[in-house]
This record gives structure tokens, C-alpha cells and sequence, in this order.
């Protein structure tokens, strides 16, 4: 019982290490160890991948159309990009800017950045903003162009997330579309109004005399 205690106590050594810790006491351990040391020593790893990613997609990025290639098009292969091209006299793009920097906080795995329009494009039309471009491996995954695209004047922040989860950007753990219920509703009023046509005009029908 002792003898098992302490071999317990030993192999549990390497929870108290860091990475660099772990590569200098690899002699110490048995080959019956090493099994339980590489799985932790790769569970470390990852965490450190994504403490080093949070640290450095963990806000919202301002970038000019000279960036766009360098942040945008040939980020990272493993990396989304979101960028939103905005003018900040339109309401609603600054109303996704809001709602972006919140997500950002979220998903730190993920790179958004936002730029003005008129730094990338020129000439571009008020009526196609907000735009939220999409990217993974330099090619746009998808987009969401105007108002109505990117949700409505009345967007929330969720139902934004789950447009990004929708095309891959971001992985959610909401289990159906927020907006759901909004248009539920819609259909069922439209149903309503279809029904209550018919039946005035059965009605009609009925209330007809019949000339012969």
C-alpha cells in the first residue's frame, strides 16, 4: 500500500511541471510512465497553443487596405478571419463593431479585424454596408453584405455568433438559431392571415345569392 502511494506520488511529479521542466526530467521516468508524462506534456502543449493564440487574437484589430493581404488573405492556414468593412457614420456598422468586440473575447482562436470601407474599396456603396467578409486559408468562406444579411437593425449579439458558427468561423455552444423564434412567429401570423382570408371568402361564397 505504501509501495503504491509513493509510485502514485512520484508519477503525479510532472503535474507541477512546465513544458521546459518536463523535456529535462524525461530520464527520470520509466517507460511505464512516459505514457502518462507524453499525454500531460501534450495536454500542456495545447494549452500553451491556445493561451499564446488567445494573447494574440483576443480583441478586435483596426488594419487599412494596405494590411488586408498580410492579416487578412494570408493569415495563418489554421486561422478564420472575420473582417468587417464599415464606415463609422452608418449605425448599424458600428453596432456590429459592438457585438464583433464582444465576440472576439469569446473566441480568441478566431482573428477579427474590421477596417474602413474606403481604405480597401473605393466607391463602395452605403446600401452593401455592413460587410462582413469571411476568410480561412486565403479564401472567403463567407460573406454577409448589407443590412439585411447581417441580421437587421435589431441584431444581437447572438444571432451574429451564429452566423459566424453557421459558415465554420467559430465553434458555439447555442443549439439553434436565437432568431428562431422570431420567425416561427412570423410564419405563424402569416398562417393566421392566410387562414382568416380563405375563411372570409368561404364565407363570401356562401353569402352569395344565386342568380339563375
Amino acid at each position: 500500500m505504501v509501495l503504491c502511494l509513493q509510485k502514485e506520488a512520484e508519477v503525479k511529479l510532472y503535474e507541477r511541471m512546465n513544458l521546459k521542466e518536463l523535456k529535462e526530467a524525461e530520464d527520470d521516468f520509466d517507460e511505464a510512465d512516459m505514457k502518462a508524462v507524453e499525454m500531460y506534456r501534450q495536454q500542456r502543449l495545447q494549452e500553451w497553443k491556445h493561451l499564446q493564440r488567445r494573447q494574440k487574437y483576443g480583441e478586435l484589430r483596426e488594419i487599412c487596405g494596405e494590411q488586408y493581404v498580410k492579416e487578412v488573405t494570408n493569415a495563418p492556414k489554421d486561422v478564420w478571419v472575420i473582417i468587417h468593412l464599415y464606415r463609422s457614420s452608418i449605425p448599424m456598422c458600428l453596432l456590429v463593431n459592438q457585438h464583433l468586440g464582444l465576440l472576439v473575447k469569446s473566441f480568441p482562436e478566431a482573428k477579427f479585424v474590421k477596417a474602413i470601407v474606403n481604405s480597401c474599396i473605393q466607391n463602395y456603396h452605403d446600401r452593401c454596408l455592413p460587410t462582413i467578409f469571411v476568410y480561412k486559408t486565403g479564401q472567403i468562406k463567407g460573406r454577409f453584405i448589407g443590412v439585411a444579411e447581417c441580421g437587421g437593425i435589431n441584431l444581437e449579439v447572438e444571432e451574429l455568433e451564429w452566423k459566424l458558427a453557421e459558415v465554420g468561423a467559430i465553434k458555439t455552444d447555442l443549439e439553434e438559431n436565437p432568431k428562431k423564434d422570431i420567425m416561427d412567429m412570423m410564419t405563424f401570423s402569416v398562417q393566421n392571415i392566410s387562414a382568416h382570408k380563405d375563411t372570409n371568402t368561404k364565407s363570401s361564397d356562401v353569402m352569395k345569392p344565386n342568380i339563375t
